[in-house]
């Protein structure tokens, strides 16, 4: 059985310990690889820039992903993993705080599998994480997401 890893992409050092709190609490004690922006986001992902040198990695079973990122927004993360064989098939789940209708169109067209609006009180963002956790890291089935199957 393989570990399922959780790629966290956010740059708010309150809503990543948020997350991983949430997490935490929901009894879902996955490793969570922390990206502060979508260019770490990228590299970890394709071993490219800060990551490259690194041996290869097994993909993450979700990605958790913020809209609004330094370097590189989260569309364009979302952009490049759906292009790429590598990544394409990852779940990816848009967490962030926008509710522009722009962002919510532009995130399913480019292939997220979920969106999920940041509620503001703590217990609704950890019942919202709670819920995603347990479906994407316990229900949800997996080949195990071995780069070189997927083409």
């Amino acid at each position: 059985m393989f570990e399922k890893t959780i790629l966290l992409v956010e740059d708010n050092p309150d809503d990543e310990e948020l997350t991983i709190l949430a997490l935490s609490e929901s009894k879902i004690l996955n490793q969570v690889i922390v990206a502060h922006d979508g260019v770490e986001a990228l590299d970890y992902l394709f071993g490219e820039g800060s990551s490259a040198g690194r041996p290869p990695i097994r993909l993450p079973q979700i990605v958790l992903l913020d809209l609004k990122l330094p370097k590189l927004g989260g569309l364009e993360v979302l952009q490049r993993m759906r292009s790429n064989p590598r990544t394409r098939t990852v779940p990816v789940v848009v967490l962030t705080s926008s509710s522009e209708e722009d962002d919510i169109i532009s995130s399913y067209r480019l292939g997220a599998n979920s969106y999920i609006r940041k509620p503001i009180e703590f217990d609704r963002f950890a019942d919202a994480v709670r819920q995603l956790g347990l479906y994407w890291l316990r229900v949800n089935e997996t080949t195990g997401w071995n780069p070189r199957a997927i083409n």
